[in-house]
């Protein structure tokens, strides 16, 4: 917007100057031409009085001496206005006193008409000015008007003309700029604004300046914000809530947990209400928390996802034994630092397996990868079950499934958690026939390149193929 306003005005000033100064400059030309033939007029009338009175050479050449134009100037005499007792007297011929530069035919054309005219000459041009004689005849004074007389200051006045014109030009730039600044501004504020209110930074506002118009706009987008704060502040006292209400179905469970007795099975049922009551109290406290993290992990920051991976597959691995379902992990056996909060790693996982578990028939085998990259870390869950029909609609924030259990948020968790890393999630078909789910954690933050990505993780996993197979099944 700025140079688009810088550009307007250069070119609305250029064309003003060009419809003014232009015709002022031939307007000073012209005005330098009719006063050099002023004054020539003004030498040859200073003569007219005494070509009136004689026609003698030798006083005639001393008016013109007088006059001081002796070398601009001529009188042509006709041969029938010669004085007697003159020098010419006797021959009848005419007199020509100085320097003729008008060609004869000009002469007798201004002696024929009887008024002045110019004429185009070497070097200049002439006034050919007629005179009458006592005897009738007409002499003709010519006065010669050179070049430089004729554009005497006209070049100082087109200099003069052009610097006007080029500093009302960068005048009206100058102010177009300031104008632009003064517009450009708090529109970029603005923009910025919103990309700060984008990335998760509730305080961004605006200031309230510039045109009305960006007024009005910094004062909405200044309301909008308070909103959406208060928004997340409703949703964030609604979320915790709702968590606190499961606290007392939880209670009920530990209490009936405790009578079961002793058994892997009462084990590991008190240990599954031990996990929600603490992913509740997460919840809680997390909802609670007055400001979201918007920003990504530090340096340092993050978990093993090795390790959570084990941990994970130890705790899903004796449900999977109950219901007779084949488990393999793969590449979890040395440390993939990842940037991401151990708690949100180990929810996707327990949303993905969760799924596994709810989605497919007892005995189904599962499998989970983990491929440590240069810039990402890949973690590929796959079941041998019949697969999703609709991939799109499955990663659609609560869209589940329709049966009970299923709310649709579990992929979106996990889909979440991809992206905060700049990574992303993937459903296809896996090597065991069923759904596989590609998690891609980017490593740097950068955009995940996700045709790449995905092109590799399908060479990865056929090469791991044979691999699969000829593990054993734990």
């Amino acid at each position: 917007m700025r140079w688009a306003l810088v550009k307007v005005s250069l070119a609305v000033t250029a064309m003003v100057v060009v419809a003014f100064a232009v015709p002022l400059g031939l307007v000073i030309r012209e005005m330098a031409r009719d006063r050099a033939f002023s004054n020539a007029e003004r030498e040859a009338a200073a003569v007219a009085p005494a070509l009136s009175i004689t026609t003698d050479r030798e006083q005639l050449e001393r008016v013109v001496a007088s006059a001081g134009s002796d070398a601009g100037m001529a009188v042509h005499i006709p041969a029938s206005g010669t004085a007697s007792g003159s020098e010419d007297a006797g021959t009848g011929g005419a007199t020509d006193i100085g320097r003729q530069r008008a060609t004869d035919e000009d002469i007798a054309a201004v002696r024929a008409m009887g008024r002045a005219s110019t004429a185009e000459v070497g070097g200049g041009s002439t006034l050919l000015q007629p005179v009458a004689l006592s005897s009738g005849e007409i002499a003709v004074v010519e006065v010669y008007v050179p070049e430089s007389e004729v554009t005497n200051g006209v070049g100082t006045a087109w200099a003069v003309l052009a610097a006007v014109g080029a500093a009302l030009i960068v005048g009206s730039v100058a102010v177009a700029d300031r104008l632009g600044v003064r517009m450009v501004q708090p529109a970029r504020r603005l923009v910025d604004g919103a990309h700060e209110l984008g990335e998760g930074r509730l305080g961004a506002r605006v200031p309230v300046e510039g045109p009305d118009e960006l007024r009005r706009a910094a004062v909405a987008f200044n309301s909008m914000a308070d909103q959406v704060v208060q928004l997340l502040a409703n949703e964030r006292e609604l979320a915790a809530d709702l968590s606190h209400r499961l606290r007392t179905p939880l209670t009920v469970l530990r209490l009936n947990a405790a009578s079961l007795g002793d058994g892997p099975a009462a084990e590991q049922t008190r240990a599954a209400v031990e996990q929600l009551e603490r992913e509740v109290d997460t919840i809680i406290r997390t909802a609670r928390d007055a400001k979201p993290q918007t920003a990504a992990a530090g340096p340092g920051a993050g978990c093993d996802a090795a390790e959570v991976v084990r941990e994970r597959m130890g705790f899903w691995s004796a449900l999977a034994e109950d219901e007779g379902r084949k488990w393999r992990v793969a590449g979890a056996d040395r440390p993939v630092r990842i940037p991401v909060a151990r708690t949100d790693l180990a929810a996707s996982l327990d949303a993905l397996l969760g799924n596994v578990f709810r989605h497919t028939a007892e005995g189904t085998a599962f499998a989970v990868d983990l491929h440590n990259g240069e810039d990402a870390v890949i973690v590929l869950v796959s079941d041998a079950g019949t697969g999703i029909a609709d991939p799109e609609a499955a990663m659609a924030r609560g869209r589940g499934s329709g049966t009970d259990g299923s709310t649709g948020l579990g992929l979106d968790i996990v889909r979440r958690m991809a992206e905060s890393t700049g990574g992303d999630v993937r459903i296809g078909s896996s090597v065991l026939g069923g759904t596989e789910v590609r998690i891609w954690i980017q490593l740097d933050g950068r955009t995940a390149p996700v045709r790449r990505g995905h092109r590799g993780a399908v060479r990865r996993r056929r090469q791991g193929r044979a691999q699969a197979h000829a593990q054993a099944d734990h």
